[in-house]
């Protein structure tokens, strides 16, 4: 099969199209025949040497973990009676995160449980750019920032990848929802629930911003350390650049408040509520721009500019 290979760390340039074996799905997995996978940060910060790379031994891996394609072969009892799929059946999932055994190819085995049935409304291309940003938005705004109806939340980077999934689904949790981003994507974001919109680049967010109950923080840095100013004492900050959580927790408790990273997990409830909120009509999948699987070093060049409105998505 064809697959997009990182052999060693690097730039974009690091990636090289290799015909590789077809893998086989074991006790519990299925096989998916990809049609389009999903392109996010982690992705590039993985090609680098960064997040979960640091545990894969220096050994030549395959990029990306978002995928949507067609069920082609069960692993040795594998049931997927509970599931509501079978074999031949359009699927979406997040493909065993964080493991080297990447979505940037033809093929991808997972464990049975990672994949839902993808709804017939949601396009191949939405649902490879749902599961892995969907489900860090979902679990960071529900599993640990416990969010609820009347809360005030603010979501920076609020157009991109995450955020734009954060923003739906905080509004559909009830909450008033403040979103930081360049005056060009304020449209967007007050069209996805955003009671308030803060340009970035001309107004400091701190003096226009009541106190929120949570902020989540896709940006780090000094953002991440002004957005204490914003935040009531019984409130809590959610950083998710990995690299800039240490330094978010450790200025909270300078400041006596609460801070935490989030970690998406594969499995679990979340991939299915969000299916839940997409067909209830509170879930929009903004796609900015696909590139041909043989063009991931192009997917992951724009990426990186960090100017993205939704997300990329490569085609199988």
């Amino acid at each position: 099969m064809r697959a997009i290979v990182c052999e060693t760390p690097g730039g974009p340039e690091a990636l090289s199209l290799q015909d590789i074996p077809t893998p086989e799905p074991g006790p519990g997995e299925v096989r998916v025949r990809v049609e389009a996978a999903g392109v996010n940060p982690i992705d590039w910060k993985t090609r680098s040497g960064l997040g979960p790379a640091r545990s894969f031994g220096g050994k030549p891996f395959v990029v990306g973990w978002d995928v949507a394609g067609v069920v082609d072969a069960l692993g040795p009892g594998t049931d997927l009676d509970e599931l509501g799929f079978a074999v031949g059946d359009s699927v979406l999932g997040m493909a065993r995160f964080p493991s080297p055994d990447g979505a940037y190819a033809e093929y991808v085995t997972a464990p049975a449980a990672h994949f839902r049935a993808r709804p017939a409304d949601l396009s191949v291309v939405e649902a490879a750019a749902l599961p892995l940003a969907g489900m860090t938005a979902w679990q960071s705004l529900v599993d640990v920032g416990h969010l609820e109806a009347g809360q005030r939340v603010l979501i920076h980077a609020a157009a991109g990848g995450v955020g734009h999934f954060a923003v739906q689904i905080a509004k559909a949790l009830g909450a008033h929802v403040i979103g930081t981003a360049s005056a060009g994507k304020h449209d967007l974001l007050r069209s996805l629930g955003c009671d308030q919109v803060v340009d970035y680049r001309t107004e400091r967010f701190e003096e226009v911003v009541e106190p929120v109950d949570l902020v989540y923080d896709l940006v780090g840095g000094e953002t991440a350390v002004r957005s204490f100013d914003v935040v009531k004492p019984s409130g809590m900050l959610i950083c998710l650049p990995t690299i800039a959580v240490e330094a978010a927790v450790a200025a909270a408790e300078e400041r006596g408040v609460k801070a935490s990273g989030a970690y998406v997990r594969a499995g679990g409830p979340g991939l299915s509520e969000l299916l839940r909120l997409h067909a209830d009509g509170k879930l929009l999948v903004r796609v900015a721009e696909t590139f041909p699987l043989e063009r991931a070093a192009d997917a992951h060049r724009l990426g990186e500019q960090g100017r993205t409105t939704g997300k990329i998505v490569l085609t199988v």
